[in-house]
């Protein structure tokens, strides 16, 4: 196989593994198939075009045609000319699928269906960027930049799916470092024989100049090792410095055992609006549970106890192993009435986040895979990239019913405690303080207080719940939600947490699930639109306690409601047995009217309810035009100075095939043009007060060139001499030819480096800022001439 074909091949497969990564998107994957088919007719087709040989631009536009025509024949055959051809309603179609495929990114999570939209977006993308791998590669013969384009195609799989996996990071790599390996061979193999070590062979030629037994000559050996090295070293270095306590970002362990570790968990709240938005309430868990009131049965994912002025995020905690039986919840009384249930719970396969969604507070948790144990917000992490994917797990909870009494009478929460879930920022505006004072006067408990901040925003306060509004959890935010009064769960819980904090009232906001709606078979669905926010606030004796302040959002707690029982506590029922009781079809709380909202006259049907997922489950449609947008725009702006220097090298040796003396000193001066711009391009800068006999003495000198590459310079120098001195200049043949001998001569002679910079970042490119410069300066020039030229008017000085 000849080196281009070589290099063509480890092309593609360089563009394949890179394009893995965008495996995990979408489900199932079959569309790698047809990618791969129809990336090896684009590769053919530049194979067979090189072959002819065609010009080098004339071979992308060729592929490039080729491409479109397939694309039209996959996704457009029905609306193309005569089958096959992209006519306008053909465009018309793959611009409709493009932007359908954009909805569905945005609709959907990870994995994500191959709709004919998503398909058309990966596929077409996967054929873009092997375009631009071939080009750069094979007919540019230049490997090293071809890694940006396949960078790009991984970062956004990357991006996407929050993480692409070490896997498709050493295809990628290793289909990236075959790639220069080729090259690498094949440039060397131009020399002859490769050159592989400094002892000579009996008949006197360098040792390492002959194969020995079929082993790999030595180059090829020490570049393997060298690839093999960088690439575990880009494996190893990262993941010692976040898992191995450079970093310390998370916990290490599988659950049953390990060690501590901490968590700085990410912000779950990131594409809460988006979500709140969706068209399709897409079922992301379903459970059963022997609970008698489902309508309480929030599925708790983690808490959000740190307020920094800009954002409510969750602190960084520390990790442990998942315990056999859950310790008891904090500040939990034995007089106060508790029920366990258990629950048998079963996450989609589409809902993938770190964070296991829990009834609150879960006393016993039975799940498989590699889970650690976060005891202040008594949640679960996953390991190791443990996610809730297709989870099925068994908890054990508690049904924490506490009087109003209880409620009323709690004494002071532990002074740690107050430290610690009663700080609010300085940036916090004095309104959020003031309508705190303002709202629970008369109030003579934090009970009293915190019903009356419920009541407030879901009663009295005439808020209204809308997704359209602007997200932000910070203290702008806060300020802006009690001026307008208009905003969705997460302005609820977060204004009314701080508003409880500024009352010495520990506070803090819980996201999760509320209980969902009731199917047939007698189980519970979860949807993306049944995701919530709400606060919880400390009382000791009883715990973290939930409150409910967004209107026609989930359930008032009844122990908020006036009819709340104030006597004692009946006694607690006995666990249940097993998990396996029959579990309660009643209607969500999402179906369900709370007395309080009855009281309003808000019942009916309601709008999609509360928060997020913690994990984005799927990616807006303006993020992901932006994305590729930005990628495409820096891969563009790094190739122009590749692609400027193509052109402008074609145009100097094919500038003028005409036979009058013009024509020949064009011919001339343009292949000088060239030989002093690629001797530039690779160090040897231009010295325009040289003669070109002593500026092509410069470029032999500096440039290391052979004698017949020597001879050649100043063939073209002679040439130049001649058009402009010679009273009859002589015609000068071989031109183009002698220009490419030069050029090889200088790519030869200079080191890995000067070579990639001369293809990717030209020195000689330069020249466009100066012809702009002389172009603009020349035009201030016309318009200082014309205005000059403009009669006057008459001096008023003068009479």
């Amino acid at each position: 196989m000849s080196g281009r074909g070589r290099l063509a091949l480890c092309a593609f497969a360089a563009t394949l593994l890179a394009a893995g990564s965008m495996l995990p998107l979408v489900d199932p994957a079959a569309w790698i198939v047809q990618a791969a088919f129809l990336l090896a007719i684009q590769s053919g087709v530049g194979a067979l075009a090189r072959r002819v040989p065609l010009p080098r631009l004339l071979i992308v536009t060729v592929q490039f045609l080729v491409t479109l025509v397939m694309l039209t024949v996959v996704f457009a055959r029905g609306q193309a000319l005569v089958g096959f051809l992209p006519g306008p309603e053909a465009v018309q179609r793959l611009a409709d699928l493009l932007t359908a495929g954009a909805d569905d990114v945005g609709r959907y999570a990870i994995p994500a269906p191959a709709t004919d939209g998503i398909r058309l977006m990966l596929v077409g993308g996967v054929l873009l960027i092997g375009l631009a791998v071939d080009t750069l590669a094979v007919t540019f013969r230049s490997a090293a930049p071809a890694g940006l384009p396949l960078l790009a195609l991984y970062s956004v799989a990357a991006g996407l799916s929050g993480g692409a996996g070490r896997l498709w990071f050493l295809l990628a790599a290793s289909g990236y470092l075959i790639l220069l390996l080729a090259e690498g061979r094949d440039r060397i193999s131009q020399w002859g024989r490769v050159f592989g070590g400094t002892g000579r062979s009996p008949n006197g030629l360098a040792a390492g100049l002959e194969m020995s037994g079929g082993r790999p000559l030595a180059p090829v050996r020490t570049g393997r090792r060298i690839g093999a090295l960088a690439l575990g070293m880009a494996l190893v270095v990262p993941t010692s410095a976040l898992n191995g306590g450079w970093l310390a970002g998370s916990g290490s362990g599988s659950g049953k055992g390990g060690g501590g570790g901490t968590i700085s968990a990410v912000n779950p709240l990131v594409s809460l609006q988006n979500d709140l938005n969706q068209p399709e309430n897409r079922q992301v868990m379903s459970y059963r549970t022997n609970s008698g009131s489902p309508q309480d049965f929030y599925l708790r994912i983690l808490a959000l106890d740190q307020f920094t002025g800009s954002e409510w995020r969750p602190s960084r905690r520390s990790l442990q192993d998942v315990p056999k039986r859950l310790p008891n919840p904090d500040g939990l009384a034995a007089d106060v009435a508790v029920t366990e249930i258990r629950s048998n719970v079963s996450a989609s396969r589409s809902y993938q986040q770190t964070y296991l969604p829990l009834p609150y507070p879960a006393t016993e948790v039975k799940i498989g895979g590699h889970w650690r144990y976060e005891s202040a917000g008594r949640t679960l992490v996953g390991d190791r990239g443990q996610t809730t994917r297709g989870a099925q797990y068994e908890v054990s909870s508690l049904v924490v019913q506490p009087t109003a009494d209880q409620l009323a009478t709690a004494g002071p929460a532990p002074a740690a405690m107050r430290r610690e879930y009663t700080q609010v920022p300085g940036s916090l505006p004095k309104v959020v303080k003031e309508t705190a004072d303002r709202v629970t006067k008369g109030a003579t408990t934090d009970y009293e207080r915190a019903v009356k901040l419920q009541n407030f925003f879901a009663l009295d306060g005439r808020f209204s719940y809308d997704t359209s509004v602007t997200s932000g959890t910070g203290s702008a935010a806060i300020g802006r939600f009690l001026k307008d009064k208009r905003g969705f769960c997460v302005h609820f819980s977060f204004t009314m947490a701080a508003m409880a904090r500024t009352l010495g009232i520990p506070a803090r906001v819980a996201v999760g699930f509320t209980p969902g709606t009731g199917q047939s078979d007698g189980s519970m669905s979860v949807g993306l639109r049944d995701a919530h926010a709400w606060p919880e606030l400390y009382f000791q004796g009883i715990g973290w306690t939930r409150f409910e302040p967004t209107p026609t959002r989930g359930s008032a707690p009844e122990y908020t409601l006036p009819d709340a029982p104030t006597g004692g506590s009946a006694n607690p029922s006995r666990p249940q047995a097993s998990a396996s009781a029959a579990p309660s079809a009643a209607p969500s709380a999402s179906d369900s009217c709370p007395p309080q909202l009855r009281r309003q006259g808000e019942c009916g049907s309601s709008a999609a309810p509360g928060a997020a997922a913690p994990k984005d489950p799927g990616t807006p449609v303006g993020s992901i035009v932006l994305v590729v947008l930005a990628a495409l725009l820096v891969l563009a702006l790094l190739l122009l100075p590749l692609f400027w220097r193509v052109r402008v090298r074609a145009r100097r040796l094919n500038s003028s095939t005409g036979r009058t003396p013009a024509d020949a000193t064009a011919r001339t001066l343009a292949a000088w043009r060239e030989i002093t711009d690629t001797a530039w391009d690779h160090g040897i800068g231009p010295d325009d007060s040289l003669t070109p006999r002593k500026a092509a003495a410069r470029v032999v000198r500096l440039g290391r060139l052979d004698p017949d590459e020597a001879a050649a310079v100043h063939r073209v120098a002679g040439a130049v001499e001649q058009v402009l001195y010679a009273p009859q200049p002589r015609a000068a043949t071989g031109l183009a030819e002698d220009v490419a001998k030069v050029r090889d001569g200088v790519r030869a002679s200079a080191d890995r480096f000067a070579r990639i910079r001369a293809v990717v970042a030209p020195r000689s490119a330069v020249r466009v800022i100066w012809a702009a410069s002389e172009g603009w300066s020349a035009l201030i020039g016309r318009w200082a001439a014309r205005w000059r030229g403009l009669p006057r008017w008459p001096s008023r000085q003068g009479g």
